[in-house]
């Protein structure tokens, strides 16, 4: 999570100007400098704000400088990494501090050993996860920041041994860190409680019971990698649940446990990228499926075909589902007023980008659409690189849907433009 820091900004700047003759001059040693500066400006396009917010036309406007240092020592087989951003919230006229990335690497002959802050992704959806239960930032990737920030970094130990025939790679995370929602003081949302102000937000505690836990064993079959995993730990958006179904005054927000197993495959086929995973979503708390504020176990699968076409036009196309176990025992323990959800639960995604002018500009986007919730979110990107140190790109996020209370539907009236420009040194 993000410190925030209220420091003046000429005291940030002196500081960052003092060091950086020893950051950009290591004099010899085993260390490389990185970093940018970006600026994104995000503005609602239908002119309607939430009530209770900000009142701002902006969903968000910030300025960002990235310090991406690396270190490394060759006698030892050791190196280290930090990334981190400086962040300005120009509607809330705050600082703070982004530790995306901080660890230190070991490797000695096929075992890796990773500790720190780092950024996990595994399997092989393209913006659809399954077995890639790791916190995700949901407002940055409804707000137009770079993709890179929809993936949190997770703060832990990873060993990995590459080896034939079969490759493992374990994660242990002692620290449950959930997925970031978008907040209702920027957003539209649907809330079926919105009029109870009295909420208590209760994560997992740094209890040694807690540590999430995670394993993949992979390996090569005929042309397609092919990995199995599992995952023990908590669902990473909560549950909400009132002190009395009749008449609630009191909301307390939890995370309830889950266990996920599952196989992902990707390689080449039918003149492009063939990509299957499957998984298997146990609710440990509702295995009965009849506690309605708690998501009943799912079984999920998607199939993906990635295609290049020439040197400059990409394609691809997703198909995604999900069902819900025991959905006649959650029918029956619903409460009334609370809309139901669909045993079922699909997804299309389509993916088309061209270049063009020496790759300097790519045009394209991404769009969702879910035929049993009847929404969708495209997203539409023009990009300029006008040297290799600048660029700038131009986009939005278009949602719809036949009804408030689907996951894509609810964001109806938050569609919006933005403008990120960026300066890499």
């Amino acid at each position: 999570m993000a410190s925030k820091t209220h420091l003046p900004t000429g005291i940030l700047l002196a500081c960052l100007l003092a060091a950086s003759p020893a950051i950009l001059h290591p004099q010899g040693r085993n260390i490389e400098f990185h970093g940018f500066l970006l600026g994104n400006f995000t503005a609602r396009t239908t002119g309607l704000i939430p009530e209770g917010g900000d009142e701002s036309d902006y969903l968000l406007a910030e300025e960002r400088l990235r310090l991406d240092i690396s270190a490394w020592s060759g006698s030892a087989n050791a190196s280290a990494r930090i990334k981190s951003d400086l962040r300005h919230d120009a509607l809330s006229d705050e600082f703070d501090v982004d530790i995306r990335e901080a660890y230190i690497d070991y490797t000695t002959g096929p075992l890796d050993l990773r500790f720190g802050r780092h950024i996990v992704t595994w399997g092989v959806g393209d913006l659809l996860f399954i077995n890639d239960v790791f916190p995700k930032d949901w407002e940055s990737f409804f707000t137009g920041r770079p993709l890179e920030y929809l993936k949190s970094g997770i703060d832990g130990l990873r060993s990995r041994y590459s080896a034939n025939p079969l490759g493992i790679e374990v994660l242990v995370i002692p620290f449950f860190d959930p997925d970031r929602l978008p907040a209702a003081d920027r957003f539209f949302l649907y809330d079926p409680m919105a009029s109870i102000d009295a909420r208590e937000e209760t994560t997992p505690e740094a209890e040694f019971g807690n540590t999430e836990l995670a394993l993949r064993l992979f390996r090569s079959v005929l042309s397609f990698d092919v990995s199995f995993h599992a995952y023990r730990g908590f669902w990473r958006t909560p549950s909400a649940r009132p002190d009395d179904y009749q008449n609630p005054t009191q909301l307390t927000l939890f995370y309830s446990e889950l266990a996920v197993y599952g196989l992902s495959a990707q390689g080449n086929g039918l003149g492009g990228v063939v990509s299957l995973e499957g998984g298997y979503y146990d609710s440990r708390e509702d295995r009965a499926g009849d506690d309605p504020l708690v998501p009943n176990s799912q079984v999920r699968f998607l199939a993906g075909y990635q295609r290049q076409f020439g040197d400059d036009l990409n394609t691809g196309i997703q198909y995604y589902m999900e069902v819900m176990a025991d959905h006649e025992a959650y029918r029956g323990s619903l409460p009334a007023g609370f809309p139901e959800q669909e045993k079922k639960r699909d997804t299309l995604t389509l993916r088309i980008e061209r270049t063009f002018r020496y790759h300097t500009w790519k045009v394209g986007g991404f769009a969702f659409y879910s035929p049993a919730d009847r929404d969708y979110l495209v997203q539409p990107r023009v990009t300029h690189q006008f040297s290799d140190e600048l660029s700038l790109a131009v986009g939005g996020n278009i949602f719809g849907g036949k009804r408030g209370t689907t996951f894509l539907g609810q964001f109806d009236r938050n569609d919006n433009a933005y403008l990120s420009a960026r300066f890499d040194f």
